[in-house]
């Protein structure tokens, strides 16, 4: 059975949710990651199970509200919030949430947080992809200082969880050779966010085959070793300056993702 193919709504913005289901549509996706945060769409399920059932799109996948931007969207305890992530995956038959490791700051969470996820796959049978990330400048530091706001560390396979989300952006500019960090994942390996950078300590989610990351390698990789996860583009239209620009752009990476998946 092919790969499916999805488009993160992230990769809209400032676009509002719906606008991801129509690109995603129109362009011939598989489905949609939905990213929870600041729209109000993202946030309501009712509305997104509707347009789902409008566009003929299916929901792929769930971004949990991870970001420092959406710390209170549905809620401002972090728990409460993965809970909601997974309830809604289910509610619109998702098979997976993406989450983030947990802040530094958020010791109780982070005590729990592995314990936390394979307690929900356990009652839900929903797939919990921890993903990988990267390093910032702390505010004030040096241009060259980096950090890790997460805990333990930007790489989720030191605490070991059943599944992984593996972000090309993100092993890019934590300066991450990521077809090491699949191979450490392993079979853990179900999720895919598909996107390119040029090494620079930056999220820069540009349209694969435009950066310096192994896309090509990595998907050609999977289809060798019968990969039954997802692949989510989440690319960066931001700049893009019409709606012709930003549906060339997403249409430029689903056609690299199905060439190299062999579809």
């Amino acid at each position: 059975m092919p790969v499916p193919i999805g488009l993160s709504t992230a990769s809209v913005w400032p676009l509002r949710a719906g606008a991801g289901f129509e690109l995603a549509h129109r362009l011939g996706y598989d489905g949609v990651e939905v990213m929870v945060w600041v729209d109000p769409l993202s946030q309501d399920v009712g509305a997104l199970r509707r347009l789902s059932r409008e566009t003929g799109v299916r929901v792929l996948s769930v971004h949990s509200p991870s970001l420092l931007i959406t710390q209170r969207v549905w809620s401002p305890d972090p728990v409460v919030r993965l809970r909601r992530s997974v309830e809604a995956a289910i509610e619109l038959d998702a098979r997976t949430v993406v989450v983030h490791p947990p802040f530094r700051w958020q010791r109780r969470y982070g005590d729990m947080f592995a314990d936390l996820v394979a307690e929900l796959e356990d009652e839900t049978g929903v797939e919990i992809a921890v993903e990988n990330m990267f390093k910032v400048r702390p505010p004030g530091g040096r241009r060259d200082a980096r950090v890790s706001a997460f805990r333990p560390s930007i790489d989720p396979t030191e605490v070991g969880y059943r599944h992984y989300t593996l972000d090309l952006s993100h092993s890019a500019a934590a300066g991450m050779d990521a077809m090491d960090l699949a191979d450490r994942m392993g079979p853990g390996l179900t999720h895919v966010h598909l996107a390119d950078g040029t090494g620079v300590p930056k999220d820069e989610h540009l349209v694969p085959g435009r950066g310096t990351q192994p896309c090509a390698e990595l998907l050609e990789k999977l289809v060798a070793a019968s990969f039954t996860g997802q692949v989510v583009l989440e690319v960066n239209t931001r700049r893009a300056v019409s709606a012709a620009d930003r549906a060339r752009d997403l249409a430029e990476a689903l056609l690299f993702a199905r060439f190299h998946l062999g579809q």
